[in-house]
């Protein structure tokens, strides 16, 4: 299964705004913050595997 990294460029409510970090496009995801770990803020990377997020270390 193919591996994404992201960063939380925006928390708005229940919903995080997070950007790839190895894409081209400006793009944003907007996902829920129930499918986030707890613990992140603005500027937090993550990376996204096997249907779940994890912080990066």
């Amino acid at each position: 299964m193919k591996r994404f990294e992201y960063i939380v460029a925006d928390i708005d409510g229940d919903y995080a705004h997070l950007k790839q970090l190895d894409g081209e496009s400006d793009e944003r995801k907007l996902v829920a913050r129930a499918l986030l770990p707890p613990e992140i803020t603005e500027g937090t990377k993550l990376l996204y595997e096997w249907m779940s997020y994890t912080i990066m270390e």
